[in-house]
């Protein structure tokens, strides 16, 4: 009899289902699938580049043992690279605005990361000044999901493959809420390698929206690994579209899911209303859970 495989945490990484729904209704005869990656081990998407961009720094020689790691985050890339440093060994400094939800910055202190914070009011542009300017004056090495191609060469191996694969080539529109951009660009690198024709569709939030791990970014600080060619159509998403969302996939559709996730469907809903017979594939990219002490949930 062969030995049974017993996986490490980290094989636990990729391989999400692909869902449909079930009771929203989907016009045109579209079919909407979504992929549930807040079942990654550490409840995010985040988990597949935040253990890559530390594996592959490692093989590079970037990073040795021992060394401090350095890291701006809005939340699940933080807890991602908690739980992947915390897998291989490194020490790791998190720092991110105040105004980010409890859970969040409890999480990361569970993994042993040490959390540093930012005023709301400097945001996640501060929080990444603030990990240059560590790194400059020698506290540790910055991973920067902002501008580290290790981000969405993760997507690029995985995340795509998949989509590609539990779809059986079907596949005719991917959706993706857009923050690093990291998801996007790997995946969408990967899909129109086996078909240019499938459209690829980013989302921001709109004026005056503030969704957690979406941004629309000031030019200074637009994300190096973003490449504006490899998305076909940009969606402007509302926070009441997107609240609402995330509270319909609750309770209608049992999917526990973040308020950019709700971004995610409700964008995937509108392209619905413009196409026929199409398979739309979007990103659920975390769990509620969460979000809980936001008070998003709690009854309308």
């Amino acid at each position: 009899m062969t030995a049974p495989h017993y996986p490490t945490i980290a094989e636990c990484i990729g391989n999400t289902p692909l869902v449909r729904l079930q009771r929203i209704r989907v016009p045109n005869n579209n079919t909407l699938l979504c992929k549930l990656e807040g079942n990654n081990p550490a409840g995010s998407v985040k988990d597949r580049p935040a253990l890559s961009m530390i594996e592959l720094a490692e093989l590079r020689g970037d990073i040795h043992p021992g060394d401090v790691l350095i890291e701006a985050t809005s939340g699940n890339t933080g807890i991602a690279l908690a739980m992947a440093a915390a897998i291989k060994g490194y020490p790791l400094k998190l720092i991110m605005p105040a105004n980010m939800s409890q859970e969040r910055k409890s999480a990361m202190s569970a993994y042993g990361a040490e959390l540093i914070e930012v005023s709301k009011e400097q945001g996640m542009e501060g929080a990444r000044d603030l990990a240059l300017r560590m790194q400059s004056e020698g506290v540790g090495k910055v991973l920067d999901q902002f501008s580290n191609q290790d981000n969405p060469e993760a997507h690029y191996r995985s995340t795509g493959p998949e989509l590609w694969r539990q779809t059986a080539g079907q596949i005719t529109h991917f959706v993706s809420s857009m923050g690093t951009t990291g998801t996007i660009m790997g995946v969408s690198r990967f899909l129109k390698e086996q078909n240019p024709d499938v459209k690829i569709v980013g989302l921001q939030p709109a004026e005056g929206a503030a969704i957690p791990g979406i941004r629309r970014w000031p030019e200074a600080y637009l994300p190096t690994i973003f490449e504006a060619a490899r998305v076909d159509q940009v969606l402007d998403i509302t926070q009441t579209e997107a609240e609402q969302m995330m509270r319909r996939l609750a309770q209608e559709e049992g999917i526990f899911a973040g308020v950019s996730s709700g971004g995610s469907v409700a964008g995937a809903l509108r392209l619905a209303e413009q196409v026929e017979n199409a398979t739309i594939v979007c990103i659920i990219c975390d769990r509620g859970d969460r979000y809980l002490s936001t008070g998003v949930f709690d009854p309308r």
